[in-house]
């Protein structure tokens, strides 16, 4: 390992030491009831709070709880439905392909790898990676905007594109720690470390924090 890793190792240990006691609930926040309910959720969680996903989805998964139903839908009448989390043309179109693909090729169940996940319809690897360590209690590293907002103010990662930020973690923090990582550093982001007025004045670690 390099040097500058070893460093970010320790660095990652101290602050995973300050603020994983502070958030011990690393339940999702998403509501769902099966694995295609969470993997649906997190599409639509995308560049919209999960509040208002969970409004959406109970009568969403009412009308289509699986994917045989939701891949053969009325898209209007989809698009109406989850018209609230914003992007609505893109994530009804995706989430009825998904729902396709589920049912042709894997048997109505949801897949349980990263290269499969990967391959259905606006399913990147943050998605994936919720799926994969919430259902099937994988390791992964889930890169949402308050994982990569955490890590750079945090000094643990200098990349913006997350990918990157993905591999830096992947370097300085054991396997099966990603999740929890992943879990805490996104908690502290909601709780602290906003993206606008960040509250400094409260920060557990604010003495890592480079900004």
């Amino acid at each position: 390992m390099k040097k500058a890793d070893e460093n970010k190792q320790k660095r990652l240990a101290e602050i995973m030491a300050v603020l994983g006691p502070l958030f011990p609930d690393r339940k999702p926040f998403l509501d769902f009831n099966t694995p295609f309910q969470l993997l649906v959720a997190t599409v639509l969680s995308a560049q919209c709070m999960d509040s208002t996903v969970n409004k959406v989805t109970p009568e969403l998964f009412r009308r289509f709880p699986d994917p045989a139903a939701l891949s053969t839908a009325p898209l209007a009448e989809v698009e109406s439905l989850v018209h609230s989390t914003g992007s609505f043309r893109v994530k009804a179109h995706n989430i009825m392909a998904l729902s396709r693909m589920i049912s042709e090729r894997y048997n109505g169940q949801v897949p349980d790898n990263m290269e499969a996940l990967t391959t259905l319809p606006g399913v990147g690897r943050k998605t994936a990676g919720v799926v994969l360590s919430v259902i099937f209690g994988q390791p992964a590293i889930c890169v949402d905007t308050h994982f990569s907002r955490t890590t750079c103010r945090l000094a643990l990662s200098s990349s913006e594109k997350p990918e990157e930020i993905e591999k830096d973690i992947a370097a300085i923090a054991k396997k099966e720690e990603w999740t929890d990582v992943s879990n805490v550093l996104n908690r502290f982001g909601r709780a602290y470390c906003h993206s606008r007025s960040p509250e400094c004045n409260k920060c557990p670690v604010k003495k890592f924090c480079v900004n």
